[in-house]
């Protein structure tokens, strides 16, 4: 991708983009920015952009899309959430409001919020027009987590059922009397692994656990910090599946609740090596997939690692 800052991050990702979207009459407009280096009547690959820029050496990923969202568009104060961060340029989305106000910096010389088929056709090459039609196909929604409680316990014997969920957990822990007996202690505080419920707009739709590693024999051979922090997560409700919203569920999870609770400098999670939703969903937040463990039991699953101080300083 263009850039007009010589200094590029010399890791993974090498520049970021933050697609940033409000309501319109007719669905979404998408904020585009006009680069001023080749005229206002410049049509040409990277002449519209959501804004957008090299990280720099040494800059968290996160930090590095809040830098260049406040120096292009003049958006400050304004969360945002990992779309793909797997490729060599990490893609974050934005919702403002209908009167947001753009302050352009000299870079550019004009901007415009377009709806999506006018901003995708006016964004060249067609690679960087993909990232508009990626935060598109995310919905808007509130995201919540609270801790599980044993009244929770039916719905996710119901939850664990699904089809698309049902493989990847042990069928003989989906009764209500095993997951009482699983989850009992965690629930109630005597275990140091953590549930939650994950609700979208006040509605139940998947869990989360998160836990301490330790001294887990099988992290520590391949190389995982003791001070790590182990998490599970499934979407449990089929008619949310295939939108985005695993990966912007667990982008707010490791942000607003692991790196909050915790000192911990990495995150890890271990899916069934053909669990290829979960490992995609993992690498699009930015975990990096790595050895197989768990060979010997007949369940191998891969372990994939986020570095936490790379992702947010």
């Amino acid at each position: 991708m263009w850039t007009m800052n010589p200094e590029m991050s010399g890791d993974h990702p090498g520049g970021v983009t933050v697609v940033v979207r409000r309501p319109g009459t007719a669905g979404w407009e998408y904020l585009l920015l006009h680069r001023a280096h080749e005229g206002p009547d410049f049509a040409g690959d990277w002449a519209w952009t959501a804004p957008a820029g090299a990280r720099l050496p040494g800059e968290p990923v996160e930090p590095a899309a809040l830098r260049k969202l406040a120096q292009e568009a003049g958006i400050v104060e304004t969360a945002i959430w990992a779309v793909d961060l797997s490729g060599e340029w990490a893609v974050f989305a934005a919702e403002v409001s209908a009167d947001q106000e753009v302050t352009l910096n000299d870079d550019h010389d004009r901007h415009e919020w377009l709806p999506v088929d006018e901003a995708v056709a006016r964004i060249l090459p067609a690679s960087a027009a993909d990232q508009v039609r990626l935060v598109e196909l995310v919905p808007s929604v509130r995201i919540h987590f609270r801790s599980m409680t044993m009244e929770d316990l039916p719905a996710v014997a119901e939850r664990l059922e699904q089809p698309h969920v049902r493989p990847w957990y042990r069928p003989e822990n989906h009764t209500l009397e095993q997951l009482q007996e699983r989850y009992g202690a965690r629930i109630e505080g005597e275990s140091p692994v953590r549930m939650w419920v994950v609700e979208v707009d006040g509605s139940p739709v998947g869990q989360v656990e998160d836990y301490p590693v330790g001294d887990d024999e099988t992290y520590a051979a391949a190389g995982v910090p003791p001070d790590a922090i182990g998490v599970d997560f499934a979407i449990t409700d089929p008619a949310l599946i295939g939108h985005g919203l695993g990966t912007r569920m667990l982008w707010r999870f490791v942000r607003d609740v692991v790196w909050l609770d915790y000192h911990a400098t990495q995150v890890v999670a271990a899916p069934a090596v053909d669990n290829v939703a979960s490992l995609r969903t993992l690498e699009k937040v930015g975990f990096v997939a790595g050895d197989v463990v768990h060979e010997d039991s007949g369940d191998p699953e891969r372990l994939c690692i986020l570095d936490l101080t790379r992702l947010f300083g």
